[in-house]
C-alpha cells in the first residue's frame, strides 16, 4: 500500500513526489514515457529560476534523480484505469494493481494532431509531433513547422541549426509565442515565414512531399522533406471519465487545493483545467497537490 501514487512523470508529478518522500510518505511515480515530461523535448529552458541555461533533458533527469534519492519509487508503466474502493485507490496497469490511499494525477497532454487527410499515413515518414526528437533525420534539407506558440518557435529555431530551409506556418498574422523567441527566430537566415495560412492536406508517395496550405483564401503548395506539428495539445484524462469532473475539453476539474470531486484525488501540471501552462507553474501545482495530499494523509 503507497500513501501517494503519481501518475505521470513530468515536472508537476516530480514535484509532487520530492515533496510527498520528504514528508515521510511512500511513493510511486508511473510514467508511459520519459521521465521529465514535455520539458525534455525543449532543446534550451531559459526561464526556470536558478538556471541560465539548461536542456529540458537534463533538468527532467535532474527531478527524477532527486525525486529518486529521497526514496520515491520512478516506474516506468502506463495506468489504464483508476477506481476507489473502501476509501483505497486501485491503479491499474496492463499486468498489476496498485493500491494507494490518494492519488495525484499529472498525466499531461499529448499533442494535437492536423485533423487533415494522410497525415496518419506519414506518421513517421515526415510527419512528426517533436523536432528534438526526430529532427536529425532532416539535415540539410526543408521542413515545415505549424504553429504559432512557443512549442512551434522553439521547434522552428531547433530545425534552424540543422536543416537547409525552414518555413513557418501559422494561421494568424502575429504569434502567441514569447516576442524574445520570436525575434531570435527572425534573425536566421533559413527561415521564411508564412502568415494566414491553414494546412489543407499533404501529398507524397512513401514519404511527405508536399503540404497543401490556403493562404488569404489562395491554394499554394510547399515542397518539404518533413512537417513539425506544434498546434497544441489535448489533456490524457480518457481514463477519467465517469470518475471525475472533467469540462467540456477533458480537462480535470479541482479547487484550490487541487483536490477533484474525488476526495482524495489530487490533480497538477497542464492535465488540470488553467490558463497558464508553464514549467514554473507545473512545479507550483505539484507543490500545492502534494501539500493538501500530506495534510489528507495526515487525516487518515
Amino acid at each position: 500500500m503507497y500513501d501517494c501514487i503519481v501518475v505521470g512523470g513530468g515536472p508537476a508529478g516530480l514535484t509532487a513526489a520530492i515533496y510527498l518522500t520528504r514528508a515521510c510518505k511512500k511513493v510511486a511515480i508511473f510514467e508511459r514515457e520519459v521521465f521529465g515530461g514535455q520539458i525534455t523535448k525543449t532543446t534550451q529552458v531559459e526561464n526556470y529560476p536558478g538556471f541560465e541555461h539548461i536542456s529540458g533533458m537534463e533538468l527532467g533527469n535532474r527531478m527524477k534523480m532527486q525525486a529518486e534519492d529521497l526514496g520515491a519509487e520512478c516506474c516506468y508503466d502506463e495506468v489504464i484505469k483508476i477506481v476507489k474502493k473502501d476509501e483505497v485507490f486501485q491503479v491499474m496497469t496492463a499486468n498489476k494493481i496498485y493500491e494507494s490511499k490518494t492519488v495525484i494525477y499529472a498525466a499531461g497532454t499529448s499533442p494535437r494532431k492536423l485533423g487533415v487527410k494522410e497525415e496518419e499515413k506519414f506518421i513517421g515518414n515526415g510527419v512528426s509531433y517533436c523536432a528534438t526528437c526526430d529532427g536529425s533525420f532532416y539535415k540539410d534539407k526543408k521542413v515545415c513547422v505549424v504553429g504559432g506558440g512557443n512549442t512551434a518557435i522553439d521547434d522552428a529555431l531547433y530545425l534552424s541549426n540543422i536543416c537547409k530551409k525552414v518555413y513557418v506556418i501559422h494561421r494568424r498574422d502575429s504569434f502567441r509565442a514569447e516576442p524574445i523567441k520570436v525575434s531570435s527566430l527572425k534573425e536566421k537566415d533559413n527561415i521564411e515565414f508564412i502568415y494566414n495560412a491553414t494546412v489543407e492536406g499533404i501529398k507524397g508517395n512513401d514519404k511527405v512531399e508536399v503540404l497543401e496550405i490556403v493562404v488569404n483564401d489562395k491554394k499554394m503548395e510547399v515542397k518539404t522533406d518533413g512537417i513539425f506539428v506544434a498546434i497544441g495539445s489535448t489533456p490524457n484524462t480518457d481514463i477519467l471519465d465517469d470518475f471525475v469532473s472533467l469540462d467540456a475539453n477533458g480537462y480535470a476539474l479541482s479547487n484550490h487545493e487541487l483536490e477533484t470531486s474525488v476526495a482524495g484525488f489530487f490533480v497538477a501540471g497542464d492535465v488540470r483545467d488553467k490558463s497558464v501552462k508553464q514549467l514554473t507553474t507545473a512545479t507550483s501545482d505539484g507543490t500545492i497537490a502534494a501539500t493538501f495530499a500530506i495534510d489528507y494523509l495526515n487525516t487518515l
